[in-house]
């Protein structure tokens, strides 16, 4: 049975108590609330329904302090003249008290949220108001939830109480006499332990009530996806091969737009050359953040993400941070991001790399903006507001590019170097055909047991095709040139290649934090990541650079203080 919003929020109102006023088209608009009687609310599948978007439209309220956080502490976004101080410290890592990008506090309210929808779902469930399937599903969705927003809180603080019940008041976390701190290793292990152990892994099946549309949105790709967070936090753990696994089967799963779909698995989420996603032109690579949601060239690229619509709160913060005519234009894109693309060649020589200028930062009124969060705010021809009241827009969370690099790292430390080349460059099908060979039956595969095998074949006499026969690669699906062959065999050089690619391929999407601390706490070389923002800031003028990069060569210096 389909979920009808309506409904939703016509039950949610009577037993989940609001505070504020609702609409019956408002998609975020219930917010479950801790301590609620068991007895008022979840009683039947709408609540808990209910319960769970609420959570999610909870989480959008997080996104202008996660986008600062992951971007702005890192070497490819800096401030404008117009940034205030609290902006200011975070660009050169010396947070002072107060610092409201630097509270806590918000990521806690979300998960104690998270706590009381967990417990009152297993509630519903021994009382036999969910079935087995419903609970697993729902209960899954909101603890994998709960632990991206603990993995993200370590990544910025270092060490962060682990609370798993329900509270009243998000600030009882910092009694550490209740609830010791656990530093981020610690952390990412109970994570994983726990993340092994949910019931159900995988996205809401089709037949899923909260597989809907919601004010004209599909939720499907709203939540989030759970093997590529475990896949993550084996990556940051250092457990390549497990890593690997889980990403390979979130590569060979059918994408959002579903199985019937043509473009499942084979297709766009080997990031193929199909016709209607063919981003291999400066036009249709922006359209990956410019589409509609219900398109399915959106939903193929993008594992998850999320909307801001104008008529309903909270407000787009992408605008005010971002935007130079309808916004406070408080960050832009640093020299560093700029440069990184004017290094690139196309194909032909080229010097210009199109997921650059005027897709991902655009030059407006001679000022550099960040553009790839604007393109529902934005004119794609004036770079002007369609109109500054309007601010519609997308989080961007996870995508198929993420999925690629991600997995790339993790083969590329596993041993599996060449297969880290190939799908940043032009895909298994280039790699792996040896011309050699003369049984062409052997050619285009890697002949790998999992989670490595890869069959790129494409023939007709026998016929033969290949789950990768389109496989295209990440630079090739942009035109750039290839990477030098001799990085097959170069396990450093290539990881160094894969954090400049996704510099150039995910930038301001809420990685490069992450990215620069695992590479450098894995190689133990704080030097990784203290270069990097010395290096923006020096390009930029600014004249704390030296003392950042003293700061940032003590590891205990990456971590924002936990007040």
């Amino acid at each position: 049975m389909k979920l009808k919003i309506s409904s939703v929020i016509k039950s949610a109102a009577l037993v989940v108590l609001l505070s504020g006023s609702y609409s019956c088209r408002n998609m975020y608009d219930v917010e479950p609330q801790n301590q609620i009687e068991y007895k008022n609310t979840f009683q039947n599948i709408y609540d808990a329904d209910a319960a769970v978007i609420g959570i999610y439209g909870k989480m959008l309220g997080l996104a202008r302090q996660y986008e600062v956080l992951n971007e702005l502490r890192a070497d490819l976004m800096d401030v404008t003249p117009n940034a205030g101080a609290e902006l200011q410290q975070i660009n050169t890592h010396s947070v002072q008290a107060g610092n409201t990008y630097a509270d806590p506090q918000p990521f806690y309210t979300v998960i104690l949220n998270c706590n009381d929808v967990m417990k009152n779902l297993k509630v519903m469930y021994d009382t036999k108001k969910l079935t087995s399937n419903d609970f697993n599903q729902r209960w899954s969705d909101v603890a994998a939830l709960r632990s991206w927003l603990y993995f993200q809180l370590g990544l910025q603080f270092g060490e962060v109480p682990y609370v798993t019940e329900s509270l009243a008041n998000a600030a009882d976390v910092k009694d550490e006499s209740k609830y010791p701190k656990l530093k981020l290793d610690a952390l990412v292990k109970t994570l994983i332990a726990f993340m092994e152990a949910l019931p159900y892994k995988d996205p809401y099946p089709a037949a899923n009530s909260l597989v809907t549309q919601i004010d004209g949105y599909p939720s499907k790709i709203f939540f989030i996806n759970k093997k590529c967070l475990l896949g993550d936090l084996y990556l940051w753990n250092n457990d390549y091969h497990n890593a690997a696994v889980v990403y390979k089967q979130v590569l060979e799963t059918s994408t959002p737009a579903g199985p019937s779909d043509s473009y499942n698995y084979f297709n766009t989420y080997t990031l193929n050359s199909g016709s209607d996603n063919d981003a291999v032109t400066a036009s249709a690579w922006q359209t990956f953040f410019s589409r509609s949601t219900q398109d399915r060239e959106y939903q193929t690229e993008w594992i998850w993400s999320m909307v801001f619509d104008k008529n309903f709160a909270p407000e787009n913060p992408f605008v005010d941070l971002f935007a130079n005519s309808g916004g406070r234009y408080l960050v832009k894109p640093s020299q560093t991001a700029i440069d990184n693309w004017n290094a690139q060649q196309q194909s032909d020589g080229t010097p210009f790399d199109l997921r650059g200028p005027n897709n991902t930062y655009r030059i407006i009124n001679g000022q550099p903006v960040i553009v790839k969060f604007l393109y529902n705010y934005l004119s794609t021809s004036t770079g002007l507001p369609i109109n500054q009241l309007e601010k519609n827009g997308k989080w961007f969370l996870y995508r198929t590019a993420t999925l690629h690099l991600r997995y790339a790292e993790a083969a590329n430390r596993d041993g599996q170097t060449k297969i880290a080349w190939a799908l940043v460059n032009a895909g298994i099908k280039s790699a792996y055909d040896d011309l050699t060979q003369p049984d062409a039956t052997k050619r285009r595969i890697t002949l790998l047991p999992e989670p490595y095998a890869f069959d790129a074949r494409k023939l007709d006499a026998p016929s033969i095709r290949g789950k990768y026969h389109r496989n295209l690669g990440i630079r090739a699906r942009v035109n750039t040139t290839l990477l030098n062959v001799n990085l097959q065999q170069d396990m450093l050089g290539m990881e160094d290649k894969l954090m400049e690619e996704a510099a150039l391929e995910l930038a301001y999407e809420g990685n490069r934090w992450q990215d620069l601390m695992r590479i450098a706490q894995r190689r133990n070389n704080p030097a990784f990541l203290a270069d990097k923002v010395y290096n923006k800031l020096l390009k930029d003028g600014n004249p704390a650079a030296s003392a950042v990069r003293a700061r940032l060569m003590n590891t205990s210096n990456w971590f924002l203080p936990f007040k």
